[in-house]
């Protein structure tokens, strides 16, 4: 079983590895059958699916996250994050607008399901809307 701070501590290094860009720490905090709920689009099953997501985004789009507040619930199977989004976008993907190095800041959340001190679901939320205007002007 996997206590509060644990999962808050796996979720801590879980985004210092995004913010370092440093793929393969991220991996390591998930799970072989990880399910990945990106945001407005369908859910994503595996490692290998989630490090394919990884590099599309690396891709398109360059990011940091600041502000991060962690919850989770008592027994630690569950967390959630919220943070600030500060980021550019750098190649254009299907159906968004195009790519021109534009910068956005947003807020985001994530939802996490964590077992056996790996994580086992991340769905992420952020207003679509918000950047699709941020990136328009």
């Amino acid at each position: 079983m996997t206590t509060a701070q644990e999962t808050i501590a796996l979720i801590e290094r879980y985004y210092a590895a995004f913010n370092a860009g440093d793929h393969g720490a991220m991996l390591a905090c998930l799970s072989e059958d990880v399910a990945h709920d990106v945001n407005q689009g369908r859910r994503e099953l595996s490692k290998a699916a989630f490090h394919a997501f990884l590099g599309r985004m690396e891709n398109a789009y360059k990011e940091q996250l600041s502000d991060i507040v962690i919850m989770a619930n008592a027994d630690g199977t569950r967390a959630a994050a919220e943070f600030i989004v500060h980021g550019q976008y750098l190649v254009a993907e299907e159906g968004l607008p195009p790519a021109r190095g534009q910068r956005y800041e947003l807020p985001a959340g994530t939802f996490f399901e964590v077992a056996d001190g790996l994580i086992r679901r991340v769905t992420v939320y952020y207003n679509l809307a918000d950047w699709i205007a941020q990136v328009s002007e």
